[in-house]
């Protein structure tokens, strides 16, 4: 009789290195969706302030999820278990579709009259000196800016309110990368688990994180809104910031999740909410562009 432990200490190794549920499957998919003069100006809740915050998230996106994929690309050798090296080559694929996606709505904005290319010159300068850390460093920084998406990805799966203050034309992108952001959640967290990092490594570089892209994203914000100050509202405003950090607001509702990631031995998946991912996964199939029906994939360099 051939012996059992080898396999038992291979499931051993499998499930130290990932712990995404079986029915998560994280690959990549181009949606090739369009911004054309259908899309409102102020696309969320016809909030100037609320639009503007969007779109300087989503110009953050490109450049931020390279730098997520080159950090965990570094340790992509390094990594043994087959489970955890495909989870690695999904969350590539699926960070070099979100990249391209959101750089079609960046198009959208720009042509809006907004200073795109210029905001994408200073996060560059942000990211090529953060670059200079230590490997390891960056990766707990991809830790803890995947840990806050994931925050806002569940969030805006979980909230009709969220996702119906949204127009129909930019609703299906964002909750497509709620969905993707969700699938992938744990790579980089599991990457960083294995080749080494600390308890403090991963939650001093969350905090730093948070204030860096609290920083980022109120500036990206505040540009935009003045490039169309002409249309500004101080009861906009006051009004969306309350949305954000009022009673259930959008961003304070998440202080809870944020503050999960100081547990010791916290893991992204200890917040299982893979049935809500595949039932939202379902209905986005219908969004995806004839062209890339049968997957066409591209990937980041």
């Amino acid at each position: 009789m051939l012996s059992t432990k080898p396999a038992e200490k291979r499931a051993s190794k499998v499930s130290l290195a990932s712990k995404t549920p079986g029915n998560v499957n994280i690959k990549a998919q181009r949606m090739g969706f369009e911004f054309n003069e259908q899309v409102p100006r102020y696309w969320l809740e016809n909030s100037h302030f609320l639009s503007h915050m969007m779109n300087a998230l989503s110009v953050l996106f490109p450049l931020g999820e390279q730098f997520f994929v080159d950090s965990v690309r570094a340790y992509r050798d390094q990594i043994d278990d087959p489970k955890l090296k495909a989870e690695v080559r999904g969350f590539i694929g699926q960070e070099a579709m979100h990249s391209l996606e959101h750089i079609a709505m960046n198009q959208h904005v720009r042509d809006r009259g907004m200073p795109v290319d210029e905001m994408e010159k200073h996060l560059a300068v942000v990211l090529n000196a953060t670059k200079k850390l230590p490997k390891r460093h960056q990766l707990a920084i991809t830790c803890a800016l995947e840990h806050m998406t994931a925050m806002m990805a569940d969030m805006l799966l979980e909230r009709d309110d969220i996702r119906e203050g949204m127009h129909e034309t930019m609703r299906p992108l964002w909750a497509w990368h709620a969905i993707e952001e969700t699938e992938h959640k744990a790579v980089a967290y599991n990457v960083f688990q294995q080749v080494g990092g600390t308890y403090a490594e991963r939650t001093f570089y969350l905090a730093f994180s948070t204030a860096a892209l609290g920083v980022m994203a109120t500036y990206f914000t505040c540009r935009m809104m003045l490039k169309d100050a002409r249309r500004f509202s101080i009861k906009d405003t006051v009004s969306g910031l309350w949305r954000l950090w009022g009673n259930n607001g959008t961003f304070s509702s998440l202080i809870p999740a944020w503050f999960a990631y100081f547990k010791p031995g916290y893991h992204p998946w200890d917040h299982d909410n893979s049935e809500l991912v595949a039932r939202f996964k379902a209905e986005i199939q219908a969004y995806i562009a004839p062209q890339y029906q049968n997957g066409n994939r591209k990937t980041l360099q």
